[in-house]
């Protein structure tokens, strides 16, 4: 059977229906839980994202099943007990991360960690479970430290990440696809094929110019188009964003150009931010209320965004081993 690990327990990819491959329930810098300026208690925050989450649900009924991919990580606010709890009340299915979104979030604990000891909590998280949760994470995060470039710990996260990755079989994805060309040689000495990996944030407003787009695709990596919704033409818009239209093209470019296999697609957005406003209005069901209809109007067909939603980010999630320990 293909495997997917969710909060709820492993279930067959087949049961993922649409699934948004980058998101976030709540992220916050390390210690934002105490500025006593952004606190929530628990019920602001359930009051925040369970209706989106609903939402979520009741647009993927066309794909039989809504997925959410939580993109958070150790030490940014991952909270699993929560998660269980919001996917039973929502029906929607939520998909754990390990690792770390760069390696500037890390904490000093895990800042001093070898690559084996990483190696071995990531493994623990994805087969054993997060935590006493009970719940096993089903996809490995690993980031860029703030500059662009890979520092020597992001380089021994990635190391961790691919290691762990052929033994569990869980799938990689980056925040950020910037500075690529040492994570593809650490990928290649670790000997992980790199359509496990999704490099992320290719389409972000900030990264443009600093994305070996050529480098990832000829490795076999997949592209990750999962900011949108962070437009310039918003109100207030976040120092990422980007022209609505300039970001549709850049997709537009690879689903036109035969590339459609090599392309994953999300908002990257919070359901609760914590430690900061978050951007207004912005969340995952932006994917449904203008993206989808901005694909139909330049004749995308039904059939590639299934593709990209279901079947592409289903294989992509199934949980596939390499070796042995």
């Amino acid at each position: 059977m293909t495997r997917v690990n969710t909060v709820l327990g492993t279930i067959s990819a087949h049961e993922l229906g649409f699934v948004a491959i980058h998101e976030h329930i709540g992220y916050g810098m390390p210690g934002s839980e105490l500025d006593s300026r952004w606190w929530k208690t628990p019920e602001e925050r359930y009051d925040e994202t369970v209706p989106k989450l609903r939402q979520f649900h009741e647009n993927a009924k066309p794909w039989g099943a809504a997925t959410f991919v939580d993109a958070t990580g150790i030490c940014n606010g991952r909270d699993v007990d929560y998660y269980k709890s919001l996917s039973a009340k929502t029906e929607v299915h939520i998909v754990a991360s390990t690792g770390f979104v760069g390696g500037d979030t890390a904490l000093p604990f895990f800042e001093r960690a070898s690559v084996e000891y990483l190696t071995d909590q990531f493994v623990h998280e994805i087969d054993v479970g997060i935590g006493t949760s009970g719940a096993k994470a089903g996809i490995i995060k690993v980031g860029v430290s703030r500059g662009f470039k890979m520092k020597e710990l992001d380089k021994r996260i990635y190391r961790a990440a691919a290691r762990a990755s052929k033994v569990t079989g869980a799938p990689i994805f980056t925040h950020l696809a910037v500075d690529c060309e040492p994570a593809l040689a650490i990928f290649a000495e670790e000997g992980l094929p790199c359509h496990r990996v999704l490099f992320g944030h290719a389409d972000d407003g900030v990264s443009q110019g600093r994305i070996n787009e050529q480098a990832i695709l000829a490795a076999g990596g997949r592209i990750g188009f999962d900011t949108f919704g962070y437009d310039l033409e918003l109100p207030d818009p976040p120092f990422w964003g980007r022209p609505r239209q300039e970001r549709l093209d850049h997709l537009l470019r690879y689903l036109q150009g035969g590339l459609v296999d090599q392309v994953l697609v999300s908002a990257d957005a919070n359901c609760s931010p914590l430690g900061w406003p978050g951007v207004k209005g912005h969340t995952v069901n932006y994917l449904f209320e203008q993206l989808i209809p901005d694909l139909h109007g330049a004749g995308i067909d039904d059939a590639t965004i299934d593709r990209i939603f279901a079947q592409l980010a289903a294989e992509f999630l199934t949980l596939q081993p390499i070796s042995a320990q």
